[in-house]
């Protein structure tokens, strides 16, 4: 289908041949009346397409899918601001082809691009990244303090460029991330994977806090996308940054074997919450207030000091984030039984001022650290959106 006009519009965006117009031009089109016709193709439960440009980029407000794969790249020595710019090019048109529903450029299996299912391609950038494109980096954009409970593997850290995949179909994932891959081959090396779920679609109404794989409903306190508080937690007002945020991912091991051991009455002190609804043990349903101050008949508090709501909680309206994250579930590491827990992932305005002194509370006295051990930790700056013509990260890069 785009197979006359891929090499032509690649050597444009490469900043090829000028010769090569007549041909692009000819392929835009032909993409033009694929993104309508997708843009009318609806499911049963609903809207597939999930748009691509904006102020900005998808998959943050976005509703989460039901999969999402994570990656991060370690730029290679040569990739300079030039080469940055040609690269988040390429990328940005692959990526809003394939949202829509259209194969990318070079697609050498186009039929798995047809049902985007949702799909959202989001683009993050490292201390590194910032520092080629001579950008100014914000404090906050460095690896995250040491905590007493991280045992954080290489393997699972860092990186220089970073790019979330999600969709509602496992199949629009795999095949959107080996077209990221092949794109990014000749400016950056994959230096991680980690694939993480959800509940599938239609399982529960849209807006439905998740589960984590204690069963505990998990983000009840998330400020609502489409609000003034929400802009204010998570989007950023300086420089390069203007309509973007950061974007912090926490691989967390959760030992679900010692779980097991506890009982139910024990697990709901620990979280501060009923399992059944969510709700807190000083109300009845989920989004109920938190009585802080609420004690049994012996005077001790009825949502303990150690509980792990109590502990993620601020008085200071400053001190919160919007939570994202995802179950995995991967096979056992040699001699182990389980390889489970949740890739927690929060983005906000400042990691440095939201997400840090939550960060410390929960270190000092969160019960749940028994159970859950931090293996892996990355700090990205999200760029804003890009109008159509445009492509992510020109705010930094042009």
């Amino acid at each position: 289908m785009a197979d006359s006009a891929s090499p032509s519009r690649r050597q444009f965006l490469l900043g090829g041949a000028a010769a090569a117009t007549a041909g692009v031009a000819l392929g835009v089109a032909g993409d033009r009346a694929l993104l309508a016709a997708q843009h009318a193709t609806k499911d049963p439960h609903g809207k597939t397409v999930e748009p691509f440009f904006g102020a900005h980029q998808a998959g943050i407000a976005t509703d989460a899918q039901a999969y999402a794969t994570l990656l991060a790249f370690d730029l290679r020595d040569e990739t300079d601001r030039a080469a940055l710019r040609r690269m988040m090019r390429i990328l940005t048109d692959d990526a809003a082809r394939l949202t829509q529903g259209v194969p990318a450029l070079a697609d050498s299996e186009p039929e798995l691009a047809l049902h985007p299912a949702r799909l959202t391609i989001t683009f993050g950038f490292g201390p590194e990244f910032v520092n080629r494109a001579e950008g100014a980096a914000p404090a906050w954009l460095a690896p995250l303090p040491s905590f007493k409970i991280d045992a954080l593997q290489d393997e699972f850290s860092h990186g220089d460029f970073f790019v979330q995949v999600a969709s509602d179909d496992p199949t629009t994932v795999a095949h959107a991330v080996r077209m990221i891959v092949k794109d990014t081959r000749g400016f950056a090396a994959l230096r991680w994977q980690q694939r993480g779920f959800r509940h599938s679609h239609g399982t529960f109404k849209p807006g439905v806090t998740m589960r984590n794989l204690f069963g505990q409903v998990d983000g009840t306190a998330n400020t609502v996308p489409g609000t003034g508080d929400f802009d204010h937690v998570v989007w950023s007002n300086e420089g390069w940054l203007a309509g973007g945020t950061s974007l912090v991912l926490r691989r967390i091991r959760m030992d679900l074997d010692t779980w097991d051991h506890v009982g139910r009455n024990d697990r709901e002190l620990s979280v501060g919450r009923r399992l059944d609804t969510g709700a807190p043990l000083t109300g009845e349903e989920e989004h109920d207030a938190l009585d802080l101050s609420a004690t049994d008949a012996g005077g001790r508090p009825i949502i303990p000091p150690y509980a792990h709501a109590r502990r993620a909680r601020s008085d200071d309206p400053r001190e919160r984030i919007f939570r994202r994250g995802y179950n995995y579930d991967d096979p056992p590491e040699p001699g182990e039984d389980e390889n489970s827990g949740q890739l927690f992932v929060s983005f906000q305005a400042d990691v440095d001022a939201q997400f840090v002194p939550l960060q410390r509370r929960l270190e000092e006295l969160d019960l749940l650290n028994l159970w859950t051990t931090p293996i892996g930790s990355s700090v990205f700056a999200i760029p804003p959106g890009c109008r159509e013509g445009g492509y992510i990260g020109e705010t930094l890069l042009e």
